[in-house]
């Protein structure tokens, strides 16, 4: 994810980048960039790192005046995060510059095909691929709309663009499609951006651009195109009231609350490039040449270890590799028993955690090889891994992570079919089916996330006077059970423990009274009589309880919350949501600091 913004008007351009890039820094912050024309040539600044990089860089020299830029602050997908990567991009000739959001996935494809055409590139991003593509199709019309509404019919992915040309000072071009893209409708002056705060100061009109849709602008006028057909869109202005501080979140109260939404788009990123959609295969293309493993250990903290320890469940079904998932503060300090043909899979949302890269490194002292699963694009857990899989999720801003361990079971279900298949344990038709129900999931989450919110709202005024609570799961939901009382306790101070549910009658049975409430995973699995009976014996003793359960199950609880079945393991994607909002909203009515919860940081870094 990250965050672009497009201005031409009256004013001097690059002030008004500079300060739209900050109201959009918590959407990559990488690297960032901005570009130019003046007197005929295109003016490119790029600075790795944060923000104040570039402004320093823009200080130390003189900025000429002009009234129409691109900025760009990156959150890196394709390429390292240095100054080479950093937008804006300038096609081979320095006629064009080009800031970009989204993943091209065809771009290796289109890359050989440009590089056949004698294309040469400076940095190794699918964004120099697109703004060269376009070049390329300037060759056959003196039009950059055409030559626009052609790249894009050969590009697969999702983007939302901005161009602009030495040749036509003044006028910029954007487009959109899955990633979003916002124009703002000013007095002599407009703007194309992200999100509405990278121009809110000067302009609260916006044009909500839709997929397939492209804009092309000057200082007095706007006009949106059908990108294919380039026939003219009626557009409607929007007058927006949020503040500053509320657009950042999209209109959403907190960041958490947010990220916890964005799931359903979570889950389409982390396909994108993975799966081939039109033959319902996966290709894990980062894994090419690797031997499918014997066994897995699995090194991760906190939330990331809940996903291992789910990815267990998934990976030995269907793959039958033996799991082992460890506590990295622990596998760290343990004497490492090798066994060939071991794999070291090591989970963090920001490959930064400490644990988690001292149990890393001390694996690859012995010459082990190690697979990183994580969020950030040139982490240390990245480049210390032998290969590494990035989850694609976009930054997390909540210290509490939600949006994250989505990213994270989704690779790892597509690890445990990629295995499976590679060693005949699952057919091509079952893979073919588990895409093709992935792919229907997002729109399920997106319809579902209203519903499961509100009953999360119900139930937490019900149960905020609770001092602590039981979580019990069995089998692929008990990992789940655990991470729902992490949630609980991060964020609402609300002591929670989560249990395997026949562990129950082996101590903790004894705290249970009317005081202490139990939160169950009793979905519709295999395991849903043996749920039951916990439950009987929970209410035996005045427990109070809560089940998260499918529809047509017979359960005798306090409060019944039906979601709708899905075979496992994709019933989780909505189990993970329920309890994610749970937490959150028992949090909000408590009253507590939900994205910047007391004692926590987002990321670990010392031990």
């Amino acid at each position: 994810m990250c965050g672009i913004i497009a201005y031409t008007g009256h004013r001097p351009a690059v002030p008004v980048i500079i300060q739209g890039l900050k109201s959009l820094e918590y959407r990559g912050y990488d690297s960032a960039g901005l570009a130019f024309e003046h007197s005929g040539r295109l003016h490119l600044f790029r600075a790795s790192g944060k923000l104040q990089a570039l402004e320093h860089k823009l200080a130390g020299g003189q900025v000429l005046h002009a009234t129409t830029g691109i900025g760009h602050t990156r959150w890196a997908t394709h390429g390292l995060p240095n100054e080479t990567n950093a937008h804006p991009h300038l096609d081979v000739h320095y006629n064009l510059a080009l800031v970009h959001n989204g993943i091209i996935e065809n771009f290796q494809q289109l890359k050989s095909l440009l590089m056949d055409k004698g294309c040469t590139f400076r940095s190794e991003t699918d964004t120099e691929v697109l703004v060269c593509l376009i070049a390329h199709g300037l060759e056959h019309t003196d039009s950059i709309i055409e030559a626009l509404s052609w790249s894009m019919s050969q590009v697969q992915g999702s983007y939302a663009f901005a161009l602009i040309s030495r040749q036509h000072p003044g006028r910029i071009w954007a487009a959109r499609k899955a990633s979003p893209l916002i124009l703002g409708a000013g007095t002599g002056e407009n703007f194309a951006a992200s999100d509405i705060p990278a121009f809110l100061p000067y302009t609260r009109d916006v044009v909500f651009l839709e997929d397939d849709e492209l804009v092309e602008m000057d200082a007095g006028n706007w006009t949106v195109y059908r990108a294919h057909s380039l026939t003219p869109v009626s557009k409607q202005v929007q007058r927006i009231k949020w503040d500053v501080q509320a657009a950042q979140k999209g209109g959403y109260r907190h960041f958490m609350l947010k990220e916890i939404l964005e799931q359903p788009k979570v889950l389409m990123d982390c396909l994108a490039g993975r799966v081939d959609r039109k033959n319902n295969t996966i290709n894990l293309s980062e894994l090419q040449g690797l031997p499918v493993p014997s066994r897995l250990h699995i090194v991760a903290c906190g939330t990331s270890f809940n996903a291992g320890l789910w990815g267990k469940y998934v990976l030995e079904g269907l793959a039958g590799i033996p799991v082992n998932v460890e506590i990295a503060s622990e596998f760290r300090y343990r004497v490492l028993v090798e066994e060939p043909g071991t794999l070291y899979v090591s989970i963090s949302q920001s490959g930064e955690t400490a644990d988690t890269l001292a149990g890393q490194r001390m694996v690859r002292e012995r010459g082990l090889p190690v697979l990183g699963l994580c969020n950030v694009v040139g982490s240390s857990v990245a480049r210390e891994s032998d290969r590494v899989l990035y989850t694609q999720a976009g930054p997390e801003i909540s210290v509490a992570s939600t949006k994250a361990m989505c990213s994270q079971l989704v690779m790892l279900y597509l690890l445990a079919l990629y295995w499976g298949h590679a060693k005949d344990r699952i057919d091509s038709r079952t893979v073919r089916r588990a895409v093709t129900d992935l792919y229907s999931l997002p729109a399920m989450m997106e319809a579902q996330l209203p519903r499961i919110q509100t009953m999360a709202q119900k139930l937490c005024a019900q149960y905020a006077r609770a001092r602590s609570f039981f979580y019990l799961g069995r089998g692929i939901n008990f990992p789940l059970a655990l991470e729902g009382a992490l949630k609980l306790k991060e964020i609402s101070y609300i002591h929670a423990q989560g249990y395997a549910a026949g562990e129950l009658k082996h101590g903790p049975i004894a705290l249970i009274d009317n005081e202490l409430p139990t939160f169950a995973l009793a979905l519709n699995n295999d395991l849903l009589g043996k749920i039951q009976s916990n439950l009987m014996e929970i209410k035996a003793r005045n427990g109070p309880i809560i089940a998260l359960t499918n529809p047509e199950t017979v359960l005798d609880v306090n409060d019944r919350w039906e979601i709708p079945w899905l075979e496992d393991p994709l019933n989780s994607f909505l189990v993970l949501p329920a309890l994610q909002l749970f937490a959150y909203e028992m949090a909000v009515y408590l009253g507590k600091d939900v994205d910047q919860p007391r004692n926590l940081a987002k990321s670990v870094t010392v031990e």
